[in-house]
C-alpha cells in the first residue's frame, strides 16, 4: 500500500479549513504518500541529499539557479475570491487535467493527486508553503511555492554546472 488515509496526513486540516472545506468526493481524489513512498519519490525526483526545500545543495537541480525559468507572486491571488491559481502557472504547466501531479512538502510528505483536482483546491493545498514543490508525473515543469506568497517555475533535472 502506497498511501495512507487522508485523516492520518499531518497536515489533513488543510483540506477541512472552515475557509475552504472539500467535499469527500474531492478530499478521495488526494492521497497522502506512505514514508516509504514519499522518499523513494522524493529521491528521484527532488533530492538525494536534502530532507527539506530549506536544504537543498549544490548537486540537487532545485538548487540550480538555471532550473528557474521565472516566477511570480501566488499570495495575492490566494487571498482573493478568484479560485483559479495564477495564469502564469497554468499557462506555464498546460497539463492534461488527469495528469497525476506531486505535491512535496519534504522527503516524508508527498500527496498526489490529479491536475484538475490540485488546480480546483490550490488554496487548500498552499496553506503548506514552505518551498513545497510541484512536479507532475512523466513531466519536467515544476512549481515552487514558498511562504513569502513567491513562485518559480522551472524544470527539474536540469544539470548541475561543476
Amino acid at each position: 500500500m502506497n498511501y495512507i488515509k487522508l485523516d492520518d496526513f499531518k497536515y489533513a486540516w488543510i483540506f477541512r479549513h472552515q475557509s475552504m472545506p472539500l467535499d469527500e468526493k474531492t478530499k478521495s481524489l488526494i492521497k497522502p504518500m506512505n514514508s516509504n513512498r514519499a522518499n523513494s519519490l522524493w529521491d528521484e525526483f527532488i533530492s538525494k541529499q536534502a530532507d527539506h526545500p530549506d536544504f537543498f545543495k549544490k548537486g540537487d537541480w532545485p538548487a540550480n539557479k538555471k532550473s528557474w525559468l521565472d516566477n511570480g507572486e501566488w499570495e495575492n491571488r490566494w487571498e482573493s475570491d478568484t479560485p483559479e491559481l495564477p495564469e502564469s502557472i497554468t499557462e506555464y504547466l498546460n497539463w492534461d487535467n488527469n495528469t497525476a501531479v506531486y505535491y512535496c512538502i519534504n522527503r516524508q510528505l508527498i500527496l498526489e493527486t490529479t491536475w484538475i483536482t490540485f488546480q480546483r483546491c490550490w488554496k487548500n493545498f498552499l496553506f503548506v508553503d514552505d518551498g513545497t514543490i510541484l512536479i507532475g508525473k512523466k513531466r519536467q515543469q515544476a512549481v515552487q511555492f514558498t511562504s513569502d506568497g513567491k513562485f518559480r517555475l522551472g524544470n527539474k533535472n536540469t544539470k548541475q554546472v561543476k
